[in-house]
């Protein structure tokens, strides 16, 4: 997911734009948004502006802020890298400086080749930005019957303002991807996508793959794989391997001699009733689930996950509200992306298979199952049956699969990368989702990887101890 930071918006992008009928895409430059003092990279700003709906007059249109970081030694011959970020709902511009600050800008973000990042249509700076207020939602879906109702509410209203909820999604960023491209004159460009971005960058192989030298995708969700089916077990198998990890290290084993036995005990208090705290605030089932869900997404997370499960089986939840306040998703984009591409081929019956005597993946059933109530309220169209199915491509294509990752396992990494004639698979161990962000040797591997397709990955970097976790115990 994207790192979320405060800023205060351009008018530039807010400004919506309807007009008489339907205008070819427009890229001016403009301001950047954010603070950029004391990044190395220069950075080039300005917005792209499209048809919200493709192929239609009806005059209203999606502004997206744009930044092109310039590389600090460019290469000959290598062009530039778009990147997609993640979500549905994430955004890319509004943690960019603090990327570009950090390891990731140092190491890996325009150094041999210039980078583009852009927010996609209806989140982070974009104009429309389809918001939805207080609502609880994580990637384990509404975290209350409240907050469904709140979703489909802001959905409707969404719909009967005019918004085309149908024109947000992954195809639809594709074009944009195709707009942004021959707005800026690029040739060749390659692609780099982390979560539900590489759902994105599967669609851009499919519907805008003109120019596309190679990609990176980190933390693959295909489009084959399901969002509600079997994820219940997923993140029940990414939290057994952190709490395997801590038995196998000495000081995690003492402090906590078994985590996971004390988590099935707390899941079952929370099954069958929510828990409340000494201050009388109650938390349910679905928000102890949906704690873990972004608990293990995160590696400071991950690494407090057994001192954190050991003071809420205790009584304190202050982990718990910790997690809320990072939630950062445009939730009627989230939605709009899902109710198009997700949900029309899951089942709800077939949430909770498997879950049978897990504890664990039980606390995500209940959030998971709410998706299908809400997108009753999201009008997307038509639905392709095309869009759910297994992806196949040329393209050099990189995959990368953290080890531990409880919404894009590295399954799913594992079996597309077979499908493409040119792929190839790097799996991380001892790291979370977003590989790039948390492990150095990633960052080599993909830098090294973009300079040459065609060479297979260097992965003499990984063993059993990179990254190994050191948990934190007090």
């Amino acid at each position: 997911m994207t790192l979320f930071a405060r800023f205060a918006p351009a008018p530039l992008l807010f400004a919506f734009c309807l007009s008489a009928g339907a205008a070819a895409p427009k890229y001016a430059a403009g301001p950047c948004i954010g603070d950029y003092s004391g990044v190395a990279q220069k950075v080039e700003c300005g917005t792209l502006s499209v048809d919200e709906t493709a192929g239609k007059s009806n005059g209203r249109r999606v502004v997206m802020p744009v930044a092109v970081v310039r590389a600090l030694n460019p290469r000959d011959g290598l062009p530039p890298v778009i990147y997609l970020h993640g979500g549905p709902g994430g955004s890319a511009l509004t943690g960019l400086p603090r990327m570009l600050r950090g390891p990731v800008g140092r190491e890996l973000v325009a150094q041999d080749q210039d980078w583009i990042f852009f927010d996609q249509r209806g989140g982070g700076l974009t104009a429309p930005k389809l918001a939805c207020g207080d609502a609880d939602l994580n990637d384990l879906g509404p975290l209350s019957e409240l907050s469904a109702r709140q979703l489909g509410a802001c959905g409707a209203r969404h719909a009967a303002a005019g918004v085309d909820l149908g024109s947000y999604n992954s195809t639809a960023v594709a074009r944009d991807v195709r707009d942004l491209r021959r707005a800026l004159k690029l040739d060749r460009f390659d692609v780099f996508g982390v979560s539900y971005g590489t759902r994105v960058g599967f669609a851009v192989l499919k519907h805008a793959p003109q120019g596309v030298r190679a990609a990176v995708l980190d933390s693959v969700w295909s489009p084959d794989a399901t969002w509600t089916e079997g994820s219940p077990l997923v993140v029940s198998r990414a939290v057994a391997l952190i709490f395997q990890m801590c038995g196998a290290d000495a000081a995690c084993h003492a402090a906590y001699p078994d985590p996971a036995a004390l988590l099935r005990e707390t899941a079952q208090r929370f099954l069958a009733a929510p828990q409340t705290s000494a201050s009388g605030q109650s938390y349910t089932a679905s928000d102890l689930g949906g704690f873990l869900m972004d608990a293990v997404y995160d590696a400071d997370g991950a690494r407090s996950l057994p001192r954190d499960v050991a003071a809420i089986a205790a009584g304190d939840f202050s982990a718990i509200d910790a997690q809320v306040f990072t939630r950062g998703y445009a939730k009627a984009q989230h939605m709009a992306f899902l109710c198009k591409e997700e949900i029309p081929f899951e089942r709800r019956d077939h949430v909770a298979d498997g879950t049978a005597g897990d504890p664990v993946a039980q606390l995500a059933v209940t959030s998971l199952r709410r998706y299908f109530d809400v997108c009753q309220s999201y009008p997307v169209g038509a639905i392709d049956p095309g869009e759910a199915k297994p992806m196949r491509s040329a393209v050099p294509t990189l995959f990368i699969a953290p080890e531990i990752d409880p919404g894009c396992p590295p399954e799913i990494a594992a079996a597309t990368a077979k499908l493409f004639s040119h792929g190839q698979l790097a799996r991380i161990p001892n790291v979370t989702h977003g590989a790039f962000r948390g492990s150095a040797c990633t960052r080599r591997m993909i830098r090294a990887y973009l300079r040459d397709p065609a060479a297979a990955p260097d992965l003499s970097c990984l063993s059993p101890e990179h990254d190994k976790f050191v948990f934190k115990i007090n």
